[in-house]
């Protein structure tokens, strides 16, 4: 579980780096636009995968 938190939190960043560079380059708006929707929907389904797998009982809060 742990590997596909850090693996989804990777994908994240660099999703974002890509439309970080889409705007300091002055490319196509549309990249841009893709890569912070990818961007926002790895981190909507990377929420909802923590939130199910703690009420499943996957994770665990430390104490």
């Amino acid at each position: 579980m742990k590997i596909v938190a850090i693996i989804l939190l990777l994908i994240i960043i660099i999703a974002l780096g890509r439309a970080l560079l889409q705007m300091v380059r002055g490319g196509r708006p549309t990249q841009m636009v893709r890569a912070l929707t990818l961007r926002v929907g790895l981190s909507i389904a990377l929420f909802v995968l923590l939130l199910v797998a703690y009420g499943m009982g996957w994770i665990h809060p430390n104490a």
